[in-house]
């Protein structure tokens, strides 16, 4: 397990967040982490926000402090990642992080809220959303379907099989921006040294668990039946995202997701990749504000 660290990391571009808070809630035996902005009135309408594989929290900040003027906004650190516990190696299956979502949304005692996942947080998010929960409103789900293109599997699989310890933030923000130079530099720049702590020696690895780097350890999905079944469950008027350069979600497979989900339309985000919110925020934040 790991204990929540600072928020405050030295040398990346503040953004400006108006009324946040860093919270903790104890969920199915884990202490989880999230970012509270409470919205412009106390009856404003809520937006959960689910993050990537690898990712976390604060790779919200801009959209969140966007929305914050019309919504109150929850960025949730998911099992494993960024401040939020580590959980034993077997236990980061697709259906834990589901019962996570169903608890967080339990415990905040949300009565109606607008859901927003990307890459795993979007699997979670149709998962979550097959279940016909109440208390869904919206949901918006960002590059990724029930089918997963095998390249842009393997680049991942490659991606985190590589070393994870560096000599210094800039040092880990220097080998990310060589694999994607898209996103804007300071967006960039808080993405990963926001994505980093420190080892016991002074140098600095990813905040995630070891665990969902181990090849050996493989997270359990949801088969593909099963999630085009879960998917043509879906109740809520839903946006798909898809980035125009992905190799995660195909087109094809975007347009399938808009035929089998019966209330559901299409963006796709010239110039983007996977992911979208990194590579393209201003567009991917007109995009969402637009729908929700």
């Amino acid at each position: 397990m790991i204990a929540p660290q600072s928020n405050r990391v030295a040398g990346v571009p503040q953004v400006a967040m108006g009324n946040v808070s860093d919270e903790l809630v104890e969920l199915r035996g884990l202490r989880f982490y999230f970012r509270d902005w409470a919205g412009p009135t106390a009856d404003a309408d809520t937006v959960v926000l689910l993050h990537g594989y690898t990712g976390h929290a604060r790779s919200w900040d801009s959209l969140a402090a966007a929305l914050a003027s019309r919504f109150r906004v929850l960025a949730l650190d998911q099992r494993g990642h960024g401040q939020t516990d580590w959980a034993p190696p077997d236990r980061y299956d697709t259906v834990e992080m589901v019962d996570d979502l169903e608890a967080f949304v339990a415990a905040l005692g949300l009565e109606q809220f607008l859901l927003v996942g990307l890459s795993m947080g979007g699997i979670v998010s149709f998962a979550y959303a097959g279940r016909r929960p109440a208390a869904l409103a919206k949901l918006a789900i960002v590059d990724i379907a029930p089918e997963i293109d095998t390249l842009g599997l393997e680049r991942i699989r490659t991606g985190v099989a590589r070393p994870d310890v560096f000599a210094s933030r800039e040092a880990a923000f220097a080998e990310a921006r060589a694999d994607n130079p898209v996103p804007p530099e300071d967006e960039h720049r808080h993405r990963v040294y926001h994505s980093l702590m420190r080892t016991a020696d002074g140098r600095f690895t990813y905040r995630y668990d070891r665990a969902l780097r181990d090849p050996k350890n493989r997270r359990k999905g949801i088969p593909p039946e099963e999630g085009w079944q879960l998917v043509a469950s879906i109740e809520v008027p839903t946006l798909i995202v898809r980035g125009e350069l992905s190799d995660i979600m195909s087109a094809a497979t975007a347009q399938r997701m808009v035929e089998t989900i019966p209330d559901c339309r299409l963006v796709e985000i010239p110039g983007s990749g996977h992911p979208v919110p990194l590579d393209k925020p201003a567009e991917f934040r007109a995009a969402i504000d637009a729908f929700l």
